[in-house]
């Protein structure tokens, strides 16, 4: 065989392999893997190695993030919950946050209707699939399988959430019931997202006080017609854990992230320099400070690099509902919150700039917060 054809054989053997990446990493492990392929391994300074995993079991022993107890907050202990509050955004960026009052059935349906979903022959998920990022629904693997030289161990299933009515006709039509099931799910997630923002902006003494009554109705309808992402995600057991990542370190764009997860680990986050893995409690809500959030406090609450590891026995499923403010907004610090002690920290921004970000460049831990902060 002359060298032109073997050169012509080996790019087509990559063309098959790079076709088959773009399928996921369900597809993968669908058709028998034992060991992980080259495109998913990390170089050896970015994996989760021996040494992470042994921290991070000593840390899990100290390590609780702060808890909200939502139904305390509606009560008559509410400024020192508030307090609370604030401290677990300054200080964390992460919180439980438990008695939500979104009944148990809606969150288990969900996680049921989203596992039935990843269950689905490959060639009923693969109707979904999309490179275009402004889609508003798009079923894809990795973080961006469009820029990442190495991929994630992780499908999902991204949905624009609003306005719910117009959006819903797009979602899969199989499970029979995912529509249905989400929608119910969604609507109580931006309800709770909602009530959390309120106490968010009193916590930054920006709502609660009557001379500014008009100026708060504003903020919350704005928030009322903000935007919702919703990104369903699947991390199939993965045979060598050691040499990937579900999700690199990376933080989230908006203003709030009320994550759903199972009962398997996988959630980390970086705390004090360390590594720490998040312990699922059933029916909670793990909320985390966005992007935005630390933009329009000025930097007084802190969007925090997290990541996502695997394991070689457990499948693991989470529902991550990504809340902000309408996609044609412009998101800046609160004036309220600039002031000689506290000069502007932040640039405006808005989510067709982050769009921008992430399809020109492979997205790499904070640079996009990173890149709106002011010298």
């Amino acid at each position: 065989m002359s060298p032109a054809m073997v050169m012509a054989a080996e790019r087509k053997q990559a063309d098959n392999l790079q076709s088959q990446y773009q399928k996921g990493v369900k597809h993968l492990c669908e058709n028998g893997i034992n060991k992980v392929p080259k495109k998913y391994i990390l170089p050896v300074s970015d994996r989760p190695n021996m040494k992470d995993r042994e921290l991070i079991n000593v840390n899990k022993q100290n390590f609780k993030l702060p808890i909200i107890d939502f139904a305390e907050l509606q009560g008559s202990n509410r400024p020192q919950v508030l307090k609370s509050l604030a401290n677990a955004c300054e200080q964390y960026g992460f919180f439980q946050l438990v008695n939500h009052g979104i009944p148990s059935d809606v969150i288990s349906s969900m996680i049921d209707v989203s596992t039935r979903f990843f269950e689905l022959p490959f060639e009923e998920r693969a109707k979904y699939m999309s490179s275009d990022m402004q889609s508003p629904i798009r079923y894809g693997t990795s973080f961006n399988q469009n820029k990442d030289d190495v991929f994630c161990w992780r499908d999902f299933l991204k949905l624009i959430c609003n306005p719910i009515s117009d959006v819903v006709p797009h979602w899969p039509s199989s499970p029979v019931d995912l529509r249905r099931l989400v929608a119910a799910y969604a609507k109580e997630t931006k309800y709770l997202f909602l009530m959390i923002m309120v106490s968010i902006l009193e916590s930054l003494g920006l709502v609660g006080t009557t001379e500014n009554k008009t100026e708060e109705d504003d903020i919350l309808k704005d928030f009322e017609d903000g935007s919702q992402l919703m990104v369903v995600n699947c991390y199939p057991p993965c045979p060598e854990p050691n040499l990937t990542l579900g999700m690199p370190p990376h933080s989230d764009y908006g203003f709030l992230t009320l994550l759903l997860q199972d009962e398997v680990e996988g959630l980390q986050i970086q705390h004090q320099d360390k590594w720490v893995t998040v312990e699922p409690i059933a029916n909670a809500f793990v909320v985390n400070v966005g992007d935005h959030l630390e933009i329009f406090s000025n930097g007084k609450y802190k969007s925090v690099l997290h990541r996502v590891s695997v394991n070689s026995v457990k499948s693991r499923i989470s529902v991550a509902s990504l809340h902000s403010l309408p996609f044609n907004y412009m998101v800046r610090p609160s004036p309220k919150l600039i002031n000689e002690e506290n000069p502007r920290g932040y640039k405006d921004t808005d989510f067709s700039s982050f769009l921008e970000y992430i399809s020109s460049c492979e997205p790499k831990k904070k640079n996009f917060l990173e890149s709106r902060k002011l010298c």
